[in-house]
Parts: structure tokens; sequence; C-alpha cells
């Protein structure tokens, strides 16, 4: 019996000096990041943030269930759009998509929460300014960029913020431009079940379901009119897939 406690202190005692060493790498790591733009990817900081909501997810016991997988593009950039319910929806598609590399339009918030903001700056995810047009659309116009040089798929949420009813909000139709901008196909995804990880957070386990309910073809985006069609059918995809309609 001795020995066994001895063992697992031990093994706790190693637990503890790894963590502590991972935590030293990624606080280092984190503010050696300029606070500014950056348009190329960086594997490094991506597997950084890959690990560290890996055990988020692990320690929060949050599973992640998905469907229609089958579906996403291979061989190109896409434009990934979903619901937003909760701030963990996109770290739940950071998850899923890790093999796809994407980078989220977030608000400007969230590139000041410690350690993670300066990451997701090196990941290509880009600020954008909700309140400002002529910015917003700056914004647009440089996610097609990324998509265009093959740099990253993109992350959008077209209700602009979460609905705390998980109600469909309206949808910010110009976030469509940037599939448009970039001839790109759109990925349509759902997201079900986040909303519930607050409450649950380590308690209990929270079950989350995202869905690719839908693929929107490069040439049926650049054939659309205007982006109003693509919200209608995309937000009619969504509905459907929450049961909303």
């Amino acid at each position: 019996m001795k020995e066994l406690c001895i063992f697992l202190g031990l093994i706790l005692l190693a637990l503890v000096a790894i963590f502590t060493v991972y935590v030293l790498i990624l606080t280092v790591s984190a503010y050696s990041i300029a606070p500014v733009e950056y348009t190329k990817d960086s594997p490094y900081f991506r597997f950084l943030l890959n690990i560290s909501l890996a055990m988020l997810f692990f320690v929060a016991r949050i599973h992640i269930e998905t469907q229609g997988m089958e579906m996403v593009p291979s061989g190109t950039r896409f434009l990934l759009v979903s619901n937003h319910r909760s701030k963990f929806d996109p770290m739940a598609a950071w998850i899923v998509f890790r093999d796809q590399n994407i980078g989220f339009i977030s608000k400007e918030e969230n590139f000041h929460i410690p350690w993670f903001g300066r990451i997701i700056r090196k990941c290509c995810c880009l600020p954008i300014d909700r309140q400002d047009p002529k910015n917003a659309m700056d914004t647009v116009e440089k996610a097609a960029n990324l998509l265009k040089n093959n740099v990253v798929s993109v992350g959008v949420y077209p209700e602009g913020t979460r609905s705390l009813s998980c109600e469909l909000l309206p949808f910010h139709n110009a976030m469509f431009k940037i599939a448009q901008k970039a001839n790109v196909p759109i990925v349509v995804t759902t997201v079900e079940g986040t909303e519930n990880v607050r409450k649950n957070y380590i308690r209990r386990r929270t079950h989350v379901r995202l869905k690719v309910v839908d693929v929107i073809s490069a040439e049926e985006v650049c054939s659309a009119h205007n982006t109003a069609l693509l919200g209608d059918r995309v937000r009619a995809d969504m509905l459907r897939s929450l049961r909303q309609a």
C-alpha cells in the first residue's frame, strides 16, 4: 500500500511538472507575438491551441458528436458558417475542423484575452469592428484574401452575436461576400449543446452536436445575384437542421 501511494504521488508530481512546463512554454510563446494581423498561418501556434482546447474540453467533460463530415470538400478552402449559441462554438468547430485549418472572424474583445487572444492572431483569425461598416468590409476583404491565397479556410457566424434564446437571429449577409470574392464553397453547419457547457462545467458531461447540413458549391456561390439569396438558403438549411422552421 505504501509503495502504491508513493507511485501515485510520483505520477501526480510528474503531471504537475509537465503542466507547469506547458504553461511556461505557452506564456513565453504567446507574449512573443506582436498584436497585429497575420497573413501566414503558424503550425506551431495552431498546434499549441489544438492541445490547449483538447485539454479544456477533456477537463470540462465536453463530448462532440459530428454528422455529415463526409460532405466537407477536400483539396479546397471554404467559408464555414454556423449558428451561434455559446463562446464554446468556435472552440468546438476548431477541434472538429482541425485538419482544415480554420481562421475565424471574431469580435475585437476576444483578441485581448490573455494567451488565447494573441495565439489566435498567429492562426490568422481576424477581428471585426461591428460598429463601423467600412472597417467590417475591410475585414471581409482580408478574409477573402486568406482564402484566395490558400492560407486558411475562414469561419464566420452570420448572426453576428450569440443567441441566448437559441433561436436563430437575423443574419448579416455581408459575411457571404467573403465566399463570393474568394470563389470558394460555403460549408453550412449547425451546433447544439454548447449553451449547456456553463451550467454543466466539470460537474457533468456536456454533449455537443455539430452537423454539416449543406455545402454550397463555389459555382452556386458566385452565380448568386446577391448575398441575401445566399443568406436565405443558409438560414433555411440551419432552421431545418435545428427544427425551428
